[in-house]
């Protein structure tokens, strides 16, 4: 299936979101996190087409929450959301389960495994605070620094 519309997630995604569409030649729409409270108050700006195919761009992916805030919203604007794009995630279980939970696809250009790996690799972090990141990564919500 193929895009007819690139959405990006506001603010930090639309800059990516629009470099897309126009790679793309595809319209470019944009979800607020929330409604706006003058004007016509739309949570979704742009050409807002029932059962069109959308493509969703997001900068960075912690929990999921407002990223899936976006998908919502355009689900009850009748649109089709093929699936998500983001430039980061940190790959926590709660994202993975939320994502999972909404049925849609997530697809990053990096992640945080990654991003610790190549930082042990070029000697930025010591292999000895491997640990300790990923202890953090599992479950950030809870992590403390050991004494």
């Amino acid at each position: 299936m193929q895009a007819d519309i690139i959405a990006g997630v506001a603010t930090g995604a639309i800059a990516h979101a629009a470099l897309v569409a126009g790679e793309m030649r595809l319209p470019l729409i944009y979800v607020r996190s929330s409604q706006k409270s003058h004007g016509m108050a739309n949570l979704i700006e742009g050409d807002v087409s029932v059962g069109k195919t959308v493509v969703v761009i997001e900068d960075l992916v912690s929990t999921g929450g407002s990223s899936l805030n976006a998908v919502s919203a355009l689900r009850k604007a009748g649109m089709n959301v093929l699936g998500m794009a983001s430039i980061f995630t940190y790959g926590f279980p709660l994202a993975v389960e939320n994502f999972k939970q909404a049925d849609i696809e997530l697809h990053s250009l990096g992640n945080y495994h990654d991003l610790i790996e190549q930082a042990v690799h070029t000697g930025y972090i010591q292999p000895e605070f491997l640990k300790t990141l990923e202890g953090w990564r599992k479950d950030p919500a809870r992590w403390r620094p050991k004494s």
